[in-house]
């Protein structure tokens, strides 16, 4: 699983990083720019990679399907059936908005699912090149670097994403002792290795589309971590119900579940 440049998923995001994203960042033209839905923006760029991978991904497993999120947002009916054989699902750009204000970071992900459970998860800085990618059973990587999450005392420093949680829950969060709450970096495709390499110690996203987490989640638990639905059972792709708690070990996820219940 280290030999990336073998890897054919990783050389689908890297030509669609160095064909469409990386010659079009801080170059966006007049149009190149829609609202899909009030507050959610998307690029020409995010359907034209999207549109590029599709085939490409389906080809390489006879009888898959895909999943993109661009498709989605026309046809939502897609979601309903993930827990069925194998998909691929495909966040083509990451950080939309970080991308129109020419702005860091920024991430390319795909994840195959098997009727419902991710088994490999892949996530591509299309600026810097780097490579973030697990497979069910055989770890997680940095490039060809095997990644542990990294140690720490405790629960001292977490990304709560505020934009979509209750106001209830936001003061409930605002009452945590001795924990520093951060907004998060606007890419869930790059905080999910920040977390693993120590950035942060545990994240709570309220909103869980299936594309922004199957990869992280996986890449997380494959390191070491925890990613699970804020009662404890485990998180799925297809999973509509709101709340994702993840942390760099099961003890910070058991301190951020028990400062969440408190």
């Amino acid at each position: 699983m280290s030999a990336t440049r073998t890897d054919p998923v990783a050389e689908l995001l890297r030509h669609a990083a160095t064909t469409y994203i990386a010659p079009r960042f801080r170059r966006l033209a007049d149009g190149d720019v829609m609202q899909k839905a009030p507050g959610e923006w998307v690029t020409t760029v995010d359907r034209e990679v999207e549109a590029f991978l599709t085939p490409e991904l389906r080809a390489l497993v006879p009888g898959s399907r895909v999943v993109g999120e661009e498709q989605c947002a026309e046809t939502p009916e897609l979601l309903d059936q993930l827990d069925e054989g194998q998909v691929w699902l495909v966040d083509p750009l990451d950080g939309t908005f970080n991308f129109i204000s020419g702005r860091e970071p920024l991430s390319s992900m795909v994840a195959l699912l098997e009727d419902g459970v991710a088994v490999g998860a892949w996530m591509l800085d299309p600026i810097g090149g780097v490579l973030h990618h697990a497979r069910r059973g055989e770890g997680a990587w940095r490039e060809g670097e095997r990644l542990k999450a990294a140690p720490g005392p405790g629960l001292r420093r977490a990304v709560v994403k505020t934009r979509f949680l209750p106001q209830e829950h936001q003061a409930r969060v605002a009452t945590w002792q001795g924990v520093e709450i951060l907004p998060g970096l606007n890419c869930a495709g790059a905080e999910y290795p920040a977390l693993v390499e120590g950035a942060f110690d545990a994240t709570l996203y309220w909103r869980k589309l299936a594309w922004d987490h199957a990869p992280g989640t996986l890449f997380v638990t494959e390191a070491g971590g925890v990613a699970a639905r804020l009662d404890g059972t485990p998180y799925r792709a297809g999973d509509r119900e709101p709340g994702l708690l993840v942390a760099r070990s099961p003890e910070v996820w058991d301190e951020a579940a028990a400062a969440w219940r408190a």
